[in-house]
């Protein structure tokens, strides 16, 4: 006997209770639709989760994600969300060393701060002038693209006459960044914190043919119409909370320890086959929905599965003591660790952190990004850890491929987070270790999670945070109308894995949802 032995018909079944899962869910039963929500594990959220990752310390980390920028504000109010976020006062801070002495390139606290930041840096104006002209395009790219998300897909060529610059379309979609920002800016650092947005969980060089690296870009500069990466209130798992209870709210059941193992269809019913730590199960239901990976998809339905692209990052989380005082002392570690603080990013080490990736190395100089959540939302922190000025970090390091990690995932996890850890510290006044707070059992507040740990921890095929290589957001051929669609017409893809997948943007379930209300008539 299981949980759900009472009721076995569904108008939908949504495999996987991650936040796309949880979008579909809420929308599908706003609307009327029975739905039942299948997660394998104890709790909702998938990788949009906060946990206190540290024994018997009161704070509360986005664990997997942390950031916020392609949630359309039309998904939070559609469905009513108490959630959330906040703007970070600076975008970003990279230090270097330039004619023997630590400096750096604040980026935030105004036009005029970031102007003279520039001009410091690179001993003229140009290169900021540039970097308004950059960021101008790409403004206007955002405005154009982003609302589409949430729409059937356009054509290339619709997207195309939307975006209504041939310019901004030649830089972004049809060559490579590299040869835009070689052509645009001079300074090599300037050149490297532009093209780090290319590259977040995409293992790829700046010319990189495929344009894996321009999809990637892509996605991170369009989110909200802005571009513009924000804080969520309370973490991740804010989010995923409200979703959860928006879902619930509606009448979506949500059956957590319920995996769902097999789906048989006939293109008009399904049966979803689960199992439980108690027994086994069946359901049916007009449409499955499945916010998993393109491969557990083909696993679910015994299908041929898509070719693998694997993930290509370091994740770490940190809880501080206080923060660590930076060589760089025209800066207050508060404003660098605000916004995106950028280690071994410079145009030439990102090439070269790839190139020896690529020949199955790890990088010398691993290139990381880090930013401290609790500067702008302490709320993630238990009071007394307020008061006594603790801070959070989280590191997200590039050029990192599963295959790496195949040897000896534990080791080669050891020994890269080491080497990160010692690039930043060539940057600070005091070593990160000595800012580190301890747990309840005296060990380091310290956790790093590689390609393989993703892979086991939540099923990403390949650690990829994507579930596979990004796609452009137009049609193409197979995508079909809303880019979820599948080989069998009642079941949909409503994970990352979806054409407009990938990043936490909900973008992918309100699309399941719109596909399967739009072929019942509303």
């Amino acid at each position: 006997m299981t949980a759900l032995e009472g009721h076995r018909a569904y108008d939908a079944v949504i495999v996987g209770g991650g936040h796309n899962g949880l979008v579909a869910a809420a929308y599908l039963a706003r609307a009327g639709r029975s739905v039942l929500v299948l997660e394998r594990l104890d709790r909702t959220g998938g990788a949009a989760v906060s946990t206190r990752p540290f024994a018997g310390v009161d704070a509360r980390l986005s664990r997997y994600s942390y950031l916020v920028s392609l949630l359309p504000k039309k998904i939070v109010r559609d469905l009513g969300l108490d959630f959330r976020v906040r703007a970070r006062t600076v975008s970003s801070y990279t230090p270097v060393e330039r004619d023997g002495r630590p400096t750096g390139l604040l980026v935030g606290g105004g036009e005029r701060r970031t102007r003279e930041a520039f001009a410091k840096l690179t001993g003229s104006g140009r290169e900021y002038e540039a970097w308004q002209r950059f960021y101008g395009m790409t403004g206007h790219v955002a405005e154009r693209v982003f609302p589409t998300l949430t729409e059937p897909l356009p054509s290339r060529d619709e997207l195309r006459r939307r975006v209504d610059d041939e310019e901004a379309w030649r830089v972004l979609f049809e060559e490579p960044i590299g040869v835009a920002i070689e052509d645009r800016f001079s300074d090599d650092l300037v050149r490297g914190v532009v093209l780090t947005d290319a590259l977040i969980g995409t293992f790829a060089d700046a010319h990189e043919p495929s344009l894996a690296q321009n999809r990637c870009f892509l996605y991170h500069v369009i989110g909200g119409g802005t571009g513009a990466w924000d804080v969520p209130v309370g973490g991740m798992g804010a989010l995923t909370d409200a979703l959860a209870a928006a879902a619930r709210h509606a009448g979506a059941v949500v059956a957590t320890g319920h995996e769902a193992v097999r789906i048989d269809t006939d293109g008009r019913t399904a049966e979803v086959a689960y199992r439980t730590p108690d027994g086994e199960g069946t359901v049916t239901a007009r449409h499955v929905l499945v916010n998993a990976s393109p491969q557990a998809l083909a696993e679910l339905t015994d299908d041929i599965p898509p070719a693998l692209a694997e993930g290509a990052q370091l994740k770490v989380n940190m809880l501080l003591k206080r923060l660590p005082r930076l060589l760089d002392r025209s800066v207050d570690p508060r404003e660098a660790f605000a916004g995106t603080f950028h280690i071994g990013e410079g145009y030439a080490d990102l090439a070269t952190a790839h190139a020896q990736a690529a020949a199955g190395e790890l990088p010398g100089a691993p290139p990381s990004e880090i930013y401290c959540h609790s500067l702008t939302d302490p709320t993630i922190l238990g009071p007394d850890l307020v008061q006594q000025g603790y801070q959070t970090l989280t590191l997200f390091g590039l050029h990192t491929p599963a295959r790496l990690f195949d040897r000896d995932n534990d080791a080669v996890r050891d020994e890269l987070l080491k080497s990160t850890l010692a690039q930043l510290d060539t940057h600070l006044a005091e070593p990160l270790a000595d800012c580190l707070a301890t747990d309840a059992e005296g060990r380091p507040c310290i956790e790093a999670k590689t390609p393989l740990d993703l892979e086991r921890d939540l099923r990403l095929p390949g650690g990829n945070i994507f579930h596979r290589e990004l796609s452009w957001p137009y049609a193409q051929e197979d995508t079909g109308r809303w880019g979820v669609e599948t080989r069998q017409a009642n079941v949909l893809l409503c994970g990352a894995g979806a054409v407009r997948g990938g990043g936490v943007s909900g973008v992918p379930g309100h699309n399941a949802a719109m596909a399967v209300l739009e072929g019942d008539g509303g």
